[in-house]
């Protein structure tokens, strides 16, 4: 079937006016394969836009990536991080001159500004700083999320990025996968009619829980930001983003249950690789995750050409904290985390991030007045009241390595895409997570966290 009997087809789905994402092929009566089309604002460049990558670890070399393959579109000239084998590694790829290394990111801002824009992955409670510096500086910046540990500092930033007319996008991803673009697209179009509560939920994946926020950089929320920020800022703004009202009130349970001392098994040991008894049978065993099953070890840094690289990852396990007891660290994140939210009209939502599942993809129902919609992130199944008919949507996107079934849905590099043609045509409503439209989900997440602590319904003021 070709591309203009497709769109008919599933034009006469669910009503023409629902259609703008590209569709690629029927994968039967009522299933459709899509994907983004290409946007009518975006230009040509004379010229690659040119940035500074503060932070090289994970998340900048996400961005970073997508410059290296795409070159004609920016250019990464400039590299600030401490940790030398990243530096080393950021300035080979991106052939970065020695002038332009720097050990820290206030380095940076000695020279005068000399690139577009700023990309700004570094630890969550180093964005404030180095953000707020940039922006005085008039740089344009890619703004990793959180945007600040704090309420203060996220509207110190809207402020200064308003008052200089600097762009900053959020690094709010998901609103850039096709799915949830779609999603969007099917709510605003009236695909259910009226929309009267949304359940969203983020299963975190058990070995992801332990890797990131019991034994990884987020296990302590004084010393990072607390998890509601550092992981689910992603799922309350989409579900604000979806449904395209405003919050109204915030309502939040939630605890640290489970990686506790008093949770330890008999026979356990400070460390997997201590003679641990149970090691083997652990579903956190360290020894399986990192080296048996070789998964998120890019927190290593093994050198290219390691010639055991299992035998380089045991011997980090000896010293670092990712080597060490699930039950025995300093992490006070709760592993499971429910937010109840009030909308304008009425609307409520319920979203659950949930450490011990099997799977990682967020989940997502819509109930409306004339329909529904139920996703997982591979499919989003439309049900309409009226006829019960059901349409499928299959989402077709390039998940970055990094992320692949990690729940972002090939939203990272769509965004960069975007931002490089705002800061080219000095344009932000070429993007969709610019801090004005991203901030409200910020302080959904503080009130959140509020409401947890002390017990209490918070209202939501913007």
């Amino acid at each position: 079937m070709n591309r203009r009997k497709l769109i008919k087809t599933l034009s006469l789905g669910v009503g023409a006016s629902i259609i703008s994402t590209d569709v690629l092929a029927s994968l039967g009566e009522h299933s459709f394969l899509y994907q983004m089309p290409e946007n009518p604002l975006h230009k040509v460049l004379d010229k690659p836009v040119t940035a500074i990558t503060i932070g090289a670890g994970n998340r900048g070399m996400v961005y970073g990536n997508y410059a290296a393959k795409f070159k004609e579109q920016i250019k990464i000239i400039g590299v600030a991080e401490p940790n030398t084998f990243r530096n080393d590694r950021y300035a080979k790829l991106h052939n970065i001159e020695d002038k332009n290394r720097f050990n820290t990111w206030e380095e940076v801002f000695k020279r005068p500004k000399f690139a577009d824009a700023i990309i700004i992955s570094t630890p969550d409670n180093l964005h404030y700083a180095p953000c707020m510096k940039a922006l005085a500086m008039g740089y344009d910046i890619l703004l990793e999320k959180p945007i600040a540990p704090t309420e203060k500092e996220c509207r110190d930033i809207l402020a200064l990025a308003k008052k200089n007319k600097c762009i900053v996008a959020v690094c709010h991803v998901l609103r850039y996968a096709p799915y949830f673009v779609k999603m969007k697209e099917l709510i605003a179009k009236g695909a259910v009619g009226e929309v009267v509560s949304i359940q969203h939920l983020e299963p975190i994946d058990h070995t992801h829980m332990a890797h990131s926020y019991v034994r990884g950089n987020w296990h302590n929320s004084k010393e990072t930001t607390p998890i509601i920020l550092a992981k689910s800022c992603h799922d309350l703004d989409i579900i604000k983003w979806v449904l395209n009202k405003p919050s109204k009130k915030i309502s939040a349970m939630g605890d640290l249950k489970w990686f506790k001392k008093q949770n330890a098994p008999e026979g356990s040991t400070a460390r997997c690789t201590d003679g641990c008894k149970i090691e083997r049978e652990c579903p956190y065993s360290a020894i399986k995750e990192y080296v048996d099953l070789n998964k998120r070890t890019s927190v290593f840094d093994v050198p290219p050409g390691t010639k055991d690289r299992k035998a380089f990852i045991a011997e980090k396990l000896k010293t670092t904290n990712y080597g060490r007891c699930v039950y025995r660290m300093e992490n006070d994140q709760p592993d499971h985390y429910i937010t109840n939210i009030q909308f304008s009209d009425s609307v409520t939502a319920s979203f659950s991030m949930e450490a011990f599942t099997s799977y990682g993809g967020r989940r997502t129902r819509v109930m409306g007045a004339m329909g529904d919609l139920v996703g997982d992130m591979t499919e989003l199944v439309h049900t309409d009241f009226r006829t019960m008919k059901q349409t499928k949507f299959l989402p077709q996107a390039e998940d970055v390595e990094e992320y692949k079934g990690s729940g972002h849905g090939g939203g990272d590099w769509l965004l960069v895409r975007d931002f490089v043609q705002a800061v080219a045509q000095k344009n932000p409503d070429l993007l969709t997570s610019t801090i004005d439209e991203s901030i409200e989900s910020h302080i959904m997440g503080f009130m959140a966290e509020e409401s947890r602590k002390t017990n209490k319904v918070m209202e939501i003021k913007m």
